[in-house]
């Protein structure tokens, strides 16, 4: 049985595809890419059918991830086929568990920063889009870190269903 990640940003042109990519390099190289499916999606519309924003697709590039990405909207009713949605920021998070059909799927919205034990209280990864490539870089930095811890905690989960 396939486990579903989605990330959600804003637009799904900048943070949450970045967390795509990252995070399925990190399943792929674990070995778990026939157990684990990983897409975004973002809480508007603004930018669906685009491709990521050519910053987002520089630093990741520059730092060895795919980039191939076509923006897209969640939609409330992806709740019921994924295991668990990564907000990129507090207001994501609460946007999404408005969103959410019932009280389990609102339960299956975390903060990508909460799998990072060095975070803190500062959760969110900030919005690069109005910056200049500092700000993408350090998007990518956080997202790498976080990504680590949530693979952990997406293995447990996936060899809890295998066992």
């Amino acid at each position: 049985m396939t486990y579903r990640v989605c990330f959600v940003c804003t637009g799904n042109i900048c943070r949450s595809p970045m967390a795509e990519f990252v995070f399925r390099t990190r399943v792929a190289e674990a070995g778990l890419e026939d157990l684990v499916e990983v897409d975004s999606a973002g809480t508007g519309g603004w930018h669906e059918g685009e491709g990521a924003d050519p910053r987002t697709v520089a630093v990741l590039r520059e730092n060895g991830y795919g980039a191939e990405h076509t923006a897209r909207q969640f939609d409330p009713s992806w709740f019921r086929g994924l295991d668990l949605v990564v907000a990129l920021d507090a207001g994501h998070l609460r946007a999404l568990r408005r969103l959410a059909p019932t009280e389990r799927d609102a339960e299956k919205v975390r903060l990508l920063r909460s799998y990072d034990p060095a975070a803190g209280d500062d959760l969110d990864v900030p919005d690069p889009y109005y910056g200049g490539p500092e700000g993408f870089d350090a998007c990518l930095e956080m997202v790498e870190a976080a990504s680590h811890g949530l693979l952990a905690a997406v293995r447990e989960q996936v060899e809890g269903r295998a066992a």
